[in-house]
């Protein structure tokens, strides 16, 4: 979902700056087995490094001031690592910096996707 965004977005015309949360994954899948892996860890920033392909910058960094939209990809590691939904469902947490930024755009009138 994420790469499909930034081709469109690239495609178009966008000037696209790529932010993650610098935080611990809720946990790794073993693909092969269709499981957690026991014992592994990884970080959302640096997993969606590896997922871009490209310059990418802590989400506690963006700021509405600077950028005229905000997406965030869906999915379900977003639902596990953007906030508690995948644990918690409807009584969920939002990341705090995901929550901010979500706030910020909102409060100054600009697209959220």
């Amino acid at each position: 979902m994420s790469v499909r965004i930034l081709v469109h977005l690239s495609r178009g015309g966008a000037e696209v700056q790529i932010f993650a949360p610098d935080v611990p994954q809720m946990h790794v899948i073993d693909h092969i087995k269709g499981q957690p892996s026991e014992g592994e860890t990884r970080n959302v920033l640096t997993e969606s490094a590896r997922i871009a392909r490209g310059k990418i910058t802590d989400l506690a960094k963006l700021t509405a001031v600077n950028h005229d939209a905000a997406i965030f990809p869906g999915g379900f590691g977003a639902a596990k690592n953007l906030s508690t939904f995948a644990v918690d469902g409807g009584t969920c947490k939002v990341n705090r910096d995901v929550e901010r930024v979500l706030k910020e755009f909102h409060q100054a009138g600009k697209p959220i996707g």
